[in-house]
């Protein structure tokens, strides 16, 4: 009996996507503090030489417009195959917008590493970009990990199980940045600086793209119960798995009810809450790299490596939020919480002057995590299984589209107030994040109600 139970684990373990997030976030973490130095370096020598204030903040409005193209094509690009490469996948095969974007990476990262190489002009990175968008990016990438790790969990435990992926996404990005500073740096007396950063980068995806095709199983649907979902509300994320006779007991219960159709509402508010709640985060973290470079902070590359993963620890501290909180909260308790969270750090944020403020506002933004794959756990309560690579993707183009709009107006804002206030941008973030408690304090007060009313029918 061994062999056969080691076979099952074996086959088990491959349908786990972990490697494929823990590889991809630590390629990215590298990409990610690789450009932005390389952009920097790039900028520093081609801005005329002028009074060192002067220097500093024609530099910052090069680097700004630079990202603001650069994010704008890596935004808009994904919009003409996202959605189409998800419907592949939940017709055809759940890999394909999962290997798709990986391509698109290693292709796009590759460009990055001729260009440092062999002295291309920056505006490269903007058909590399554009290639990594038409593949499919991060859009149809993360709505493919959503959808896999989705199908290979209940519905009582699928908060917990993106949280998860959540966390391996985060760890990753941890390390990757903690070293990303000390790999650019750390051998550019024997190759040109970013060099090893960027081929650490290019061997990650390739091992994430081979792993997908080759080793990669996809999950069995996991076993649920859409009615009891659709008649109890969000509320049974909480509840432990029941023995036998309580599901049976549920089940005529559900028979006994008439059923209840999902809340049109409850779908729209929580779309609202994402997009509202993404547009305050996007946009700060837009401006923060910027942010960083600029006096008073003016941070090294290893310095930015430290505050990249710092950002980071908020993947951990937002997975135990969900492990302890879901025992005795509602999703719609712990999304609050985590807006909350970001709200308050965001706030501090705006005041930062010197380093040691930085890392508080950092840790007080401890549960900012939770909100996002915690609203794509709801809405995955009120979709069949076969459309969730769907309904993911339509969210995640909903952020993108958000994200894109705001990566924009939030550069040409910090550009504007550089010399009056560069932290103001941190301030409208705060405000937006306190307007994404609304939409979720009206699915709260939702399910308040039909929990109150199926209480009456059942007594």
């Amino acid at each position: 009996s061994q062999p056969p139970a080691a076979m099952f684990g074996i086959a088990a373990m491959r349908t786990w996507i972990e490697p494929v997030v823990a590889g991809s976030q630590l390629a990215s973490a590298f990409y990610d503090t690789g450009l932005l130095m390389v952009v920097k370096n790039y900028y520093n020598q081609t801005t005329p030489t002028s009074p060192s204030h002067t220097l500093q903040d024609a530099q910052q409005k090069a680097v700004s417009n630079f990202y603001i193209i650069y994010n704008l094509v890596l935004g808009l690009s994904p919009l003409l195959s996202a959605y189409g490469l998800s419907k592949l996948g939940d017709k055809v095969h759940r890999k394909i917008p999962i290997c798709f974007p990986l391509f698109g990476y290693l292709v796009s990262r590759s460009l990055l590493l001729l260009l440092i190489l062999l002295n291309w002009p920056i505006e490269v990175m903007y058909g590399a970009a554009a290639f990594h968008g038409l593949t499919g990016g991060f859009t149809t990438l993360w709505a493919g990990v959503m959808a896999l790790g989705s199908l290979g969990s209940s519905v009582s435990k699928r908060s917990l199980r993106l949280i998860i992926i959540e966390l391996v996404y985060g760890l990753a990005g941890f390390l990757g940045s903690m070293a990303s500073g000390y790999l650019f740096v750390g051998f550019s007396d024997r190759y040109r600086e970013g060099t090893v950063l960027v081929g650490c980068s290019i061997a990650c995806y390739a091992f994430c793209l081979l792993y997908s095709i080759f080793v990669l199983k996809v999950p069995k649907t996991a076993p649920s119960c859409p009615a009891k979902a659709k008649n109890t509300g969000d509320g049974d994320d909480q509840l432990p798995d029941s023995t036998g006779a309580s599901e049976n007991s549920s089940s005529s219960e559900s028979i006994n009810l008439a059923p209840v159709s999902p809340s049109k509402l409850t779908i729209v508010m929580l779309f609202a809450g994402a997009i509202l709640y993404d547009l305050a985060v996007v946009g700060a973290m837009n401006v923060l790299p910027l942010f960083l470079l600029k006096e008073p902070l003016s941070w090294s590359p290893v310095e930015i490596g430290y505050g990249n993963a710092a950002g980071y620890v908020i993947f951990i501290t937002s997975f135990l939020g969900v492990f302890v909180f879901s025992k005795y909260f509602k999703d719609t308790t712990m999304i609050m919480i985590g807006m909350a969270s970001f709200s308050a750090g965001i706030l501090i944020m705006a005041f930062v002057q010197w380093t040691f403020l930085f890392y508080i506002a950092r840790a007080v933004m401890l549960f900012a995590l939770i909100p996002l794959p915690t609203i794509r756990s709801m809405l995955s309560k009120h979709v069949e299984g076969s459309s969730y690579g769907k309904v993911f993707v339509l969210l995640q183009l909903s952020l993108v589209i958000t994200g894109v709009a705001t990566s924009t107006i939030y550069n040409k804002i910090y550009q504007s107030t550089l010399n009056w206030y560069s932290g103001f941008c941190f301030i409208l973030s705060f405000l937006f994040g306190c307007l994404s408690l609304l939409p979720l304090s009206i699915v709260a007060f939702k399910q308040r109600s039909t929990t109150g009313s199926l209480q009456i029918l059942t007594d």
